[in-house]
């Protein structure tokens, strides 16, 4: 954990996407303290690509291996990685090259994680076909970085949005496999993930809120008996843990109490059952955080946002929101958006 402003990789997302818009805007946001403490991943020409389209001019000392990094230097630092040249793809569009140019920063990135080179990852965002294109060979960009960081722990996707923050149980799966892959003791490890990445995010005592799978919680067995077989029995078990939980609530009311203050995060038992209330909350400032990774890794919730790209609109907040986010874990206090 950095005791100051600690150094944080920033690294270019899918280049098809708004990642190379982003990030010019994001770099001339920042304040002249979080300036000297960053290092952007990128292949020069993907970030020329993005001050071209945002009209903005972003000074970076350029490195061109990985020796030259100077986590002291005083000005933001450009480590050049030649992996894609942007005339050779087609903007808003899924490319496999794109994708390979992903796995190349975000790796590299890791490795310099893993090296105590940089105290955090913030990623402009990626496009998972264009990575599956590219041979990711796993489900999705936490996963892979999971197995490149040696972690053989639960991990899970975190999304925050003005301090509410949502785990879940079930991520990437079908909703028809949902009620079957609950367990005890999966929903246990989700409770405890969640206490762990708060208290890291610096939440002294976090309340969590487990969510129902079913409407009205079941009513009683009526229409579903995972809440009284499985869901509350974890609950139950994760509290002897000393954790503060409670829960399951009807997730038709369950976000309210988080967004009013009663509890710190949600714990949602499939991917749509948080993604869609915690994205009407805030979709333009929200935040993902890859949890249970032993550096801190965050990036903007919205995606790359294809619709959009060469037209200069899209919104840095959430880019900004995960940059600060990021520095508040390596810190290891909490942060709130701004």
């Amino acid at each position: 954990m950095s005791k100051g402003q600690p150094f944080i990789g920033i690294v270019q997302g899918d280049a098809c996407g708004i990642g190379p818009e982003l990030l010019p805007k994001l770099l001339q946001g920042l304040e002249e303290n979080e300036k000297n403490r960053v290092l952007v991943i990128s292949d020069r020409r993907v970030l020329a690509a993005g001050c071209a389209v945002s009209g903005l001019e972003v000074p970076c000392k350029a490195l061109h291996e990985r020796a030259a990094i100077d986590p002291h230097c005083g000005e933001i630092q450009l480590l050049d990685v030649p992996c894609l040249d942007p005339a050779g793809i087609v903007p808003g569009t899924v490319s496999a090259d794109a994708g390979r140019a992903v796995l190349e920063t975000f790796g590299l990135a890791i490795d310099l994680a893993k090296a105590g080179t940089v105290d955090g990852i913030c990623f402009m965002p990626f496009n998972k076909a264009a990575m599956h294109l590219a041979g990711i060979g796993v489900e999705d960009e936490l996963t892979w970085a999971k197995a490149r960081l040696g972690v053989t722990s639960r991990a899970s996707e975190f999304n925050v949005i003005d301090g509410m923050w949502n785990a879940r149980v079930t991520s990437h799966v079908p909703l028809k496999d949902v009620a079957g892959r609950l367990t005890i003791e999966l929903i246990v490890e989700a409770i405890v993930l969640a206490d762990q990445t708060l208290k890291r995010a610096g939440y002294a005592n976090p309340r969590i809120a487990v969510a129902a799978l079913n409407p009205h919680a079941g009513d009683g067995g009526a229409i579903g008996k995972e809440e009284i077989d499985t869901i509350a029995p974890a609950v139950e078990k994760a509290a002897l843990q000393e954790i503060e939980v409670h829960g399951p609530f009807p997730s038709d009311t369950l976000y309210l109490k988080v967004r009013d203050g009663q509890y710190d995060c949600a714990l949602s038992m499939y991917h749509d059952q948080g993604q869609i209330a915690i994205k009407l909350l805030g979709f333009d400032q929200g935040v993902s955080v890859l949890g249970g990774l032993p550096v801190p890794i965050t990036t903007p919730a919205h995606g790359t946002a294809f619709d959009i790209v060469g037209t200069n609109t899209a919104n840095v907040r959430a880019a900004r929101n995960a940059f600060r986010m990021v520095v508040a874990m390596a810190q290891g206090r909490a942060h709130r958006h701004a």
